[in-house]
């Protein structure tokens, strides 16, 4: 299977049973490099591959390390770990007491709404950043001959410049620096020439006070490498691109159809779970950052009488929505729960214990994605789809015995701003 390739993203665990006697490294690369796949991006959330075999097998796991790879070791069996096993939670088709195909809901995959429109680079004019310019501090000699540069998303030392003071130094290594940061940070891809222009013109002309400034001049570069320059330049340049390349496409199509019911059996943390009714999962899990109101929520949802069914939007249903942050930037979110009621309307549903950033943001996309996703499934005699936000404060405030009674008292962001 691994010589005829194998894609698959949701490896848990590895158990290395072949003698790997072969002194290519090989065939116990490819199997330990499905492991080391993440299985869910840009969650923040810990993610483990379990690793068990033959003596020459984890010979070559222990040697990754020097990689840079973090091993933890653990006892086989149960005894004495004090490890909980971690909860599988699958559609319960064996379930003599849930009817999957009443419980299943559907949900429209629409195509993305907002899109980057690399050409528009072109645009971009380093005159207009409206950026606040900064004084160019004076430096030694001495201070000047070794110039750090660190990268501006994690502080890590990305190179440095040594100057003999015999030449002129090479500004350009440093051009290329921070309009690489830029193109990683804003996931651009192509456009380093033309940005690589737009950055050599900012930092000579608009970003110091005294500007225009010799980009040669070691005392420029050692003022370049200073952490509030890379700032002003990253905000600068990320707000513009934002503006320029983002765009919205105006309306979605349909490409495909989500059905809850075809959701794989996945593994998650043992923690605080729901053995829900209305529900076709076996489980539904709360996050540990929600405080429990997850739980709250999905045993009001399991209880009241005009909800036909529900589901936590698990991470494995796949159901994730496209939007512009607070800062201008493209991301993703993923609602929290799907709701079907008596009367065939299905609600996204997002549950909040406090508000954050970019709420506004998500809330406006949700209403939008609502609006499309109604438009395109009544054109193929679909339901209609709506949402409601629900903080924690004001539904242990008012606790609502219906879902009615809740739409009709959290209404806040259903208006067009």
């Amino acid at each position: 299977m691994l010589k005829e390739g194998w894609d698959v993203r949701n490896v848990t665990t590895i158990v290395g049973l072949r003698p790997y006697v072969s002194k290519s490294n090989i065939l116990p690369e490819q199997t330990l490099g499905r492991g080391l796949r993440r299985m869910y991006f840009g969650t923040g959330a810990r993610e483990t591959v379990s690793v068990i075999g033959t003596p020459a097998f984890m010979e070559f796991v222990e040697s990754i390390q020097s990689e840079g790879v973090e091993l933890e070791y653990r006892p086989m069996g149960s005894g004495g770990t004090g490890r909980p096993d971690s909860l599988v939670v699958e559609v319960e088709t064996q379930n003599p007491d849930k009817d999957v195909d009443a419980l299943d809901i559907t949900i429209p995959k629409l195509s993305r709404r907002f899109q980057r429109e690399f050409k528009a680079l072109d645009e971009l004019d380093p005159a207009k950043l409206g950026n606040a310019q900064l004084p160019l501090k004076p430096f030694t000699p001495e201070e000047t001959r070794e110039i750090v540069f660190k990268t501006m998303l994690d502080d890590a030392i990305h190179h440095t410049i040594q100057l003999d003071g015999t030449g002129p130094a090479d500004y350009r290594s440093v051009i290329g620096f921070f309009t690489r940061q830029l193109l990683k940070e804003l996931r651009l891809v192509g456009g380093y020439d033309v940005l690589y222009g737009k950055v050599k013109t900012f930092l000579r002309e608009h970003l110091f006070v005294s500007s225009p400034v010799d980009l040669e001049d070691p005392v420029v570069l050692r003022n370049l490498s200073e952490p509030e320059a890379g700032k002003t330049l990253f905000d600068s340049f990320k707000t513009a691109i934002n503006a320029l390349t983002v765009r919205d496409a105006g309306s979605s199509r349909i490409e495909d159809w989500i059905r809850l019911r075809e959701t794989r059996p996945f593994r998650t943390e043992h923690r605080p779970y729901l053995a829900p009714k209305k529900s076709l999962f076996s489980k539904i899990v709360g996050e540990p950052h929600a405080g429990g109101f997850e739980l709250q929520f999905a045993k009001f949802l399991d209880e009241a009488p005009d909800v036909a069914a529900f589901a936590k939007n698990y991470l494995a249903i796949g159901f994730k929505l496209d939007y512009v942050k607070a800062d201008g930037d493209l991301s993703t979110y993923t609602p929290d729960f799907i709701v079907r009621t008596a009367d065939g309307t299905v609600w996204i549903v997002e549950t909040k214990g406090r508000e954050e950033l970019d709420l506004p943001q998500k809330m406006t996309r949700l209403r939008q994605w609502c609006a499309d996703a109604t438009a395109a499934s009544q054109a193929e005699g679909g339901p209609s789809y709506r949402f409601v936000y629900v903080d924690q404060a004001g539904f242990e405030r008012n606790p609502p015995h219906t879902f009615a009674s809740l739409a009709a008292g959290f209404t806040e962001y259903q208006e067009q701003p």
